[in-house]
């Protein structure tokens, strides 16, 4: 009798699991968001949901993802220097129309290095702290500089070096 009961309440964690395992604002940030776009794309571009088909798109969108985006490639093996691959882990649930936030809770289990993944904060430009985070993010100063113009002129001068397509943007203007 008392197997009987042991077997219910397993039964009963299996089917509802705690909310301990569910995602919290803010986590899984990129995961939620890259697996969001890329499966729209899909959608969009009449991709056939099946794992094979998803696997190669998603193959495909890795080879051009940058910053965060590609260190989740990485991860879930969609790189070709990824050491790991747990790519079946998002093409067989999006086969299925699994929603990404809960394909991101599995994953995140698996590895939690994937949840822990943020994208960088937006610079606002109209702060003296954050000019001078640039420059340092550069490595460089601006000794003398008392007001934001002077700041401003010194990330102007350093540009075409340390952000070049910014700076070729700004003189096709």
């Amino acid at each position: 009798m008392l197997s009987i009961g042991g077997f219910s309440v397993a039964l009963a964690l299996a089917l509802f699991p705690g909310s301990g395992d569910a995602l919290k604002e803010g986590d899984c940030e990129v995961c939620a968001a890259f697996l969001g776009k890329f499966y729209q794309s899909l959608e969009g571009n009449n991709v056939k949901f099946n794992s094979a088909d998803i696997e190669q798109a998603l193959v495909k969108l890795c080879k051009d993802a940058k910053g965060k985006e590609n260190r989740f490639c990485y991860y879930i093996g969609a790189t070709s220097d990824a050491a790991t691959k747990m790519i079946n882990e998002v093409s067989k649930p999006l086969s299925h129309h699994v929603p990404v936030e809960k394909i991101c809770e599995k994953l995140k289990k698996k590895d939690s290095q994937i949840c822990e993944l943020k994208y960088d904060k937006q610079l606002d430009l109209t702060t003296v702290k954050d000019l001078k985070k640039i420059l340092e993010e550069w490595g460089e100063s601006c000794k003398g500089c008392a007001e934001k113009s002077d700041f401003i002129r010194k990330i102007t001068e350093l540009m075409p070096k340390y952000a070049p397509a910014a700076a070729k943007a700004r003189t096709d203007l």
